[in-house]
């Protein structure tokens, strides 16, 4: 099972966040797209922009956060944080 956790924080609180669990035989690389996608439809935002910054935490941390920089429309909140918690 692979379980991706998504929040949303503005001034250090966290507004709204939901977990994404997908079971299918694909990639890691497919999983995370589709849950960031999952997330985005969920919170009802545009898909961010993965920068170069963010796919080095990502890598190095299971983890990334995704600020203003990584979209196109403005967002009324800090950042989006994901964060792999469950892998197969």
């Amino acid at each position: 099972m692979f379980r991706l956790w998504a929040k949303i924080f503005k001034d250090n609180h966290m507004l709204r966040d939901t977990v994404i669990c997908d079971d299918r035989l694909e990639t890691r690389t497919h999983k995370v797209f589709d849950a960031v996608e999952a997330v985005c439809c969920e919170f009802d935002l545009g898909k961010p922009i993965w920068l170069d910054a963010n796919i080095a935490d990502f890598k190095r941390h299971d983890k990334t956060r995704f600020t203003a920089d990584s979209f196109i429309e403005a967002i009324d909140f800090d950042y989006l944080e994901i964060h792999v918690i469950e892998e197969d």
